[in-house]
């Protein structure tokens, strides 16, 4: 039985004033799998995650062609509401942004913007969503205190329960665990694992070992070109493309 898409991106080419980023790139993902995105720097990959959820829309100098169809709605159409479009499909960046202000606020921040303030449904979200990123045992007491107080690991975590909170369909994560130690790495790799009955989750990553560690799908991207795409123990076991060999081997990137 073929499994049905929830995201397919068509033909997308994405251009910085005139030079290409991203080439004619079509990929289909899964619901509720782990798809990593692999390539040395500069191949495209945080390109793709940002067309995704239309955060090019903020840099003038970028272009697009093609389509992204997230449930059989094209991202692109002009009917489409980009804040509602980011509920569904949350960010994590590589540095651990937290906002300025208590962890209970930064969890609930995207649930105040929706005009909720019943306390009950904010209480119930900040513990359901840190719990989610496996950081409530570490913060329960401390919830009042500024987010930019924890180390870094916990305030990615504290990141991934804010985008939690706003119940997502689909969290892109762009290279999440770059700038941890190994292991509050190793922590957000678990956490995201026991993320994955929940959310289809889709990850850039420099890190060979966490993309064949925690994803089911893997995409290697080169000079913005899509290589190759398939199934992770294949891809890394036995790959079909002689530039996917040579990067996994460790002979460039």
């Amino acid at each position: 039985m073929t499994k049905k898409t929830i995201l397919e991106v068509h033909d997308l080419s994405v251009y910085f004033n005139k030079k290409k980023a991203l080439n004619s790139v079509s990929i289909d993902f899964y619901p509720n799998e782990i798809t990593a995105l692999i390539g040395p720097s500069g191949s495209g990959k945080s390109t793709l995650l940002r067309a995704i959820n239309r955060m090019h829309d903020l840099n003038p100098e970028v272009t697009l062609t093609g389509a992204v169809d997230y449930n059989g709605h094209n991202v692109y159409s002009p009917k489409m509401d980009t804040v509602a479009l980011r509920k569904e499909i949350g960010m994590v960046f590589q540095q651990p942004n937290p906002f300025p202000m208590t962890i209970y606020e930064n969890v609930v921040y995207g649930l105040r913007l929706k005009g909720i303030k019943d306390k009950e449904i904010l209480d119930q979200a900040v513990e359901t969503s840190l719990r989610g990123a496996s950081i409530w045992d570490e913060v329960k007491d401390r919830l009042h205190d500024s987010a930019v107080g924890l180390s870094g690991g916990q305030q990615q975590r504290v990141c991934i329960a804010r985008v939690l909170a706003t119940s997502p369909k689909i969290i892109l994560l762009d290279e999440p665990t770059s700038a941890l130690d190994p292991i509050s790495a190793g922590k957000i790799e678990e956490t995201l694992y026991d993320l994955k009955d929940q959310y289809t989750m889709l990850i850039v990553t420099r890190s060979m070992s966490q993309a064949s560690r925690i994803s089911d799908r893997t995409g290697f991207f080169l000079d913005g070109n899509l290589i190759e795409y398939g199934n992770t123990k294949e891809l890394f076991l036995n790959p079909k493309h002689k530039k996917t060999e040579e990067y996994i081997s460790g002979k460039f990137g």
